[in-house]
């Protein structure tokens, strides 16, 4: 969820590199379209949670009403499925961050991974993003306290929750920090770019389908060592994240010609619906299950999405791209805006309007931006300045 367009290192591509030609350019749009569709949904998913009543307390009350409020809020059922948002970040980070290793693997099969650089680079890329969130998440929940009664999302602003999770370790050693509890996926992402080094050395030993097939049985067993217990561990979600990166040895495989050998991509694409209602479905019975049926539906979709650069080159594709530019730094503040929002305007009391929740939108999006500029890009900036040359 953190990442631009990058290669192996983990480094934003610069353009005349990274996209020999239009087609090229025209795939970029949509990995950058679903991020930002991803982080879009997922705050407004948090939105919902933290201003609104819910579906079930609202249609108790207002029935069936046909008002502007109870229409616009009929309509945002389908956000209730909204942490569906989290699998399409893991996919999309997994073939972002393998994408340039295989090219320079498949161009150089002695190619070989600068662990080192990688980490350094990921390091510059990532924490000072989680650093400044951190602050900013206690400024803010800090403000929220003062504001009685608190929010129940405010947990622990102290030093030692601080440093589990500027250490990645919440989920594990401790709980996210205060009202941020997005924070939970990005100790996910921090573990996958530190066992990286070790599944690419097993790819060029193994080839692609030993080593995801060795995902699949690490993630199914950590589903009885960790997940039951309540243990969040990137082995329990490493199989989306390796889906990702075997489409994008799927996509070198197709090569730029794919696009004109397409066959039948209307079953990828019933696939990815059917396997997206099954997560809906598998949502009433635990949001982890749901989250593996989630992530499977949307590589098929991203799959087939990336063949076709038509598709990819539409005003709501571009659109989308746009958020997708600052989606790390709207994941990374949202909810302690909206913790704040609700605490200073309505005293954490749950609302009976839905609109609100556009207007809370509308101002984390805009400190998002602001934190993009200010924070997001310098730290880009200082990643792609430890870029390597491939071995």
């Amino acid at each position: 969820m953190s990442d631009t367009a990058l290669d192996a290192t983990g480094s934003s591509l610069s353009m005349p590199a990274a996209r020999s030609d239009a087609k090229v350019a025209g795939k970029e749009h949509v990995i950058d379209a679903m991020r930002g569709f991803a982080a879009l949904l997922v705050a407004y998913f948090h939105c919902r949670q933290v201003e609104w009543v819910g579906m079930q307390s609202f249609h108790h009350v207002a029935g069936k009403s046909l008002d502007l409020n109870t229409i616009v809020a009929y309509l945002t059922l389908p956000i209730a499925w909204g942490s569906a948002g989290v699998p399409i970040f893991f996919v999309i980070s997994g073939y972002c961050i393998h994408r340039g290793a295989a090219q320079r693997l498949a161009k150089n099969p002695a190619y070989r991974l600068d662990a080192m650089n990688f980490w350094a680079r990921r390091f510059a890329r990532i924490y000072p993003v989680l650093f400044a969130a951190l602050l900013l998440t206690l400024a803010l929940d800090w403000t929220s306290l003062h504001f009685p009664p608190v929010n129940h999302k405010i947990l622990d602003i102290g030093p030692q929750a601080f440093l589990v999770n500027l250490f990645s370790l919440q989920g594990v050693a401790g709980k996210t920090y205060g009202s941020n509890g997005a924070l939970w996926t990005l100790s996910l992402e921090v573990q996958f770019y530190a066992v990286y080094p070790l599944v690419f050395a097993l790819r060029r030993r193994l080839g692609m389908m030993p080593v995801l097939a060795i995902v699949a049985l690490v993630n199914v067993a950590s589903v009885f060592v960790f997940e039951r217990h309540d243990l969040q561990f990137f082995t329990s979600f490493w199989f989306s994240w390796m889906l990702g990166a075997w489409i994008a040895e799927l996509q070198l495989e197709r090569g730029d010609g794919s696009s004109s050998r397409q066959r039948m991509p209307w079953l990828m694409y019933g696939a990815a619906v059917l396997l997206t209602i099954l997560g809906c479905v598998a949502f009433r019975f635990g949001q982890y299950l749901a989250f593996q049926f989630w992530a499977v539906g949307f590589a098929c979709y991203l799959n087939e999405a990336l063949k076709s650069r038509r598709q990819n080159d539409t005003g709501v594709i571009r659109v989308l791209s746009r958020f997708g530019d600052f989606s790390f730094s709207l994941y990374s503040i949202h909810l302690p805006i909206f913790v704040l929002l609700s605490s200073v305007l309505y005293r954490s009391a749950l609302q009976m309007s839905i609109l609100p929740s556009f207007g809370f939108m509308l101002v984390a999006v805009g400190v998002a931006w602001v934190f993009y500029r200010c924070v997001e890009l310098p730290a880009m900036k200082w990643s792609g300045s430890l870029k390597s040359t491939p071995r």
